[in-house]
């Protein structure tokens, strides 16, 4: 074989094929042999190639919805890996936010799940002029996002006050968003939804009416955040640096942090009522011991939005059979993304079967021996 003719070790890109060429290379083969274990290597090399290939073609021509869920279930596949684990306060996640944007006369939203409750007030801030700026109610995806980066953030930095200046806004491009400013870009929307969270309180109350027994606790997300309002629409919000949770907010999660995995979230970021859905799926089905049905009342009650105190209204559908049809919807688009989930759909509403950690693609619980 000419110099012309070897293969070229080059062409191997992967990981474990690379892996596998360090291997045949330390055997001391004989040239020949060793020439055709690389040319094998390539060959696999360019079979995976063709694949990836293909399979970027097929997420191309989807419409982006199901791309973005395609390429979720593609790299869940994988296996839940802790590097792709993120936590969001179990109430927050079980007893969600708004769904859309409310009028600024709108101050109390409340909603509950179980023997979970939440009451969020809306807040005011303090401007530079002196003047306090009242804040809307917290809402949508970016809200749900943007606090379980900084869940996230704290339960990885062991502390209640975190960094976020760099890390936030990567964690808004690595959730598919586009890190544009300006006063509609996302940088704008999702700086808007840290002041509206900054300024309100929450009330988060369990209770165990068997047990004669419930817990209020009262608290503002975050006790410190220092908030930079621009003085024209072309200047940029900034980031603030660091970010304090109050210690009876922290202490409550580090108690009550839900695991879910990062790429799951960022299939259904376009949707805050598919975050809620799969937050309440992953936390029922991971901690169910035996099947359990869910009526459609049920669904609706916690799904459908809560319940607004300044105007009296309660969001979500007036009628049940859109609220049933969107439902299965949108549990659909979750069961693309976690075909394994032990979930079906019934006259009566929905029944949930135990599932194993594999199953939501986050890791199994470490086992924890005291000293």
């Amino acid at each position: 074989m000419t110099e012309q003719t070897k293969p070229d070790p080059s062409l191997i890109r992967d990981a474990d094929l690379k892996q596998e060429l360090v291997r045949h290379q330390r055997r001391n083969l004989a040239p020949r042999m060793y020439e055709l274990e690389v040319q094998l290597l390539i060959e696999e090399q360019a079979k995976r190639d063709e694949a990836k290939a293909a399979r970027s073609a097929e997420l191309e021509a989807m419409p982006r919805g199901a791309r973005r869920r395609a390429k979720s279930k593609d790299a869940l596949e994988v296996g839940g890996q802790r590097e792709d684990l993120r936590h969001i306060h179990s109430v927050l996640a079980l007893c969600g936010l708004p769904y859309s944007r409310q009028p600024i006369e709108e101050r109390e939203y409340r909603s509950k799940q179980g023997n979970m409750r939440l009451i969020v007030n809306a807040g005011e801030l303090l401007s530079p002029e002196g003047e306090f700026v009242k804040q809307p109610l917290p809402y949508g995806s970016r809200a749900r996002l943007l606090l379980l980066h900084l869940c996230s953030e704290a339960i990885r930095q062991q502390s209640p006050t975190i960094n976020i200046d760099d890390s936030l806004t990567a964690f808004i491009k690595k959730m598919g968003f586009d890190a544009n400013g300006g006063p509609r870009g996302n940088l704008t929307a999702f700086k808007q939804q840290v002041n509206a969270l900054a300024a309100c309180k929450m009330t988060i109350g369990t209770f165990d009416e068997k047990g004669g027994r419930a817990k209020t606790v009262n608290t503002a997300p975050f006790a410190s955040l220092d908030v930079w309002f621009p003085t024209n629409p072309d200047q940029q919000m900034l980031w603030p640096s660091t970010i304090t949770f109050s210690r009876e907010f922290y202490d409550t999660l580090a108690k009550h942090a839900l695991p879910v995995n990062v790429h799951a979230i960022r299939a259904f970021s376009d949707s805050p009522r598919k975050i809620d859905i799969y937050y309440w799926l992953s936390h029922r089905s991971y901690s169910l011991t035996e099947p359990i049905a869910i009526s459609w009342e049920s669904l609706k009650e916690q799904f459908g939005e809560g319940h607004f105190v300044t105007s009296g209204k309660t969001g979500g559908y007036t009628r049940d059979r859109d609220f049933r049809a969107k439902f299965k919807e949108e549990l659909k688009h979750i069961c693309e993304v976690f075909p394994k989930l032990p979930v079906s759909v019934t006259e009566t509403g929905i029944r949930l079967k135990p599932a194993d950690s594999d199953v939501l693609s986050i890791p199994a619980k470490r086992s924890t021996k005291k000293a």
